[in-house]
């Protein structure tokens, strides 16, 4: 049985950093990527929710320069089968809920953020002062 339980997030006042946590079960991340997603305030499906980070299987990181101005960091320990998104120098904007996801179709590739991906139950950041 899968899962992928997300943890860390909070309130932050802007300037401020935080780590967030994705623990799997069911998965090997030496074999998948995980891709992190932020929903914003007032998006309400799945298909609304913006990739902001990935870790490839082989521990590559790919960011997306248009949401994290190279703010957002993601990693994985092999020995915890965890993945993490390092988020610095917050901003209102960034608030939202953060979702871990493996890619349904081929668990070696980010995740699209398809209805049919592995999805974890998600951790709210809030940014404000």
């Amino acid at each position: 049985q899968w899962q992928l339980v997300e943890s860390g997030g909070g309130l932050v006042q802007p300037g401020g950093s935080l780590r967030l946590s994705c623990a799997v079960s069911g998965f090997n991340l030496d074999d998948y990527s995980i891709t992190w997603f932020r929903q914003a305030p007032g998006k309400e499906r799945e298909a609304e929710r913006e990739a902001v980070s990935c870790i490839g299987y082989s521990g590559g990181f790919t960011h997306y320069p248009a949401f994290d101005e190279g703010r957002y960091t993601s990693s994985k320990d092999r020995a915890q089968n965890t993945a993490y998104l390092q988020m610095t120098n917050l901003k209102p904007e960034d608030t939202g809920i953060y979702y871990c996801a493996i890619n349904h179709a081929d668990g070696r590739r980010c995740a699209k953020g398809r209805e049919d991906d592995y999805w974890g139950q998600g951790t709210q950041v809030t940014v404000s002062s």
